[in-house]
């Protein structure tokens, strides 16, 4: 049995989360699971830099997965206008269908409820259907709602027109006791 723990990353975890990230996503290391991007996206997914400013923002946090001291996932959370934003969910390309994942969206939501969230809220690129079809199984739909792929090189360069759709999961209220 493996010693597993899920915590928030620090910055001495920035050159690790960047390897993470760019291998489940993109190149050839990440077709070996089953979320690559590789087919819709070239170039990288996020760089040192950018691990870093999401690490700086006071609003957000990224909780990582370690088993046995190695790091094999990872998920950006961000609170905006009383929701928490899930980002980035990661599971190293070894390591998918194992559990990982659900165990990461598991804990972004109980940090949602901690930080007293409505709901917690997602893009998913609009072709990644079995992806889409993981989330609904645990509970998000979408709102109807669709965001362009942002025209921007240092979040891939689309291989074809690509937008994503707005998925969200209502929190339940947590009882406030009466004083």
């Amino acid at each position: 049995m493996k010693n597993t723990l899920i915590a928030t990353a620090t910055f001495d975890d920035i050159t690790t989360l960047n390897i993470l990230v760019n291998s489940a996503y993109r190149g050839d290391s990440s077709r070996k699971g089953w979320t690559t991007e590789a087919d819709l996206l070239g170039g990288i997914r996020t760089d040192e830099e950018g691990i870093r400013t999401m690490l700086e923002n006071p609003a957000a946090r990224i909780l990582k997965y370690e088993a046995d001291g190695e790091l094999i996932g990872c998920v950006y959370l961000e609170k905006k206008d009383g929701d928490l934003y899930l980002g980035m969910l990661t599971v190293s390309p070894e390591s998918q269908a194992a559990g990982i994942g659900k165990q990461l969206l598991e804990a972004a939501e109980t940090y949602a409820q901690q930080q007293n969230c409505r709901a917690v809220t997602m893009t998913v690129i609009t072709l990644r259907h079995e992806l889409i079809a993981w989330y609904q199984r645990r509970g998000y739909a979408p709102t109807g709602e669709t965001k362009p792929f942002p025209d921007d090189p240092r979040f891939g360069i689309q291989k074809q027109p690509l937008e994503f759709i707005v998925m969200e999961k209502r929190l339940p209220v947590s009882a406030t006791p009466l004083v």
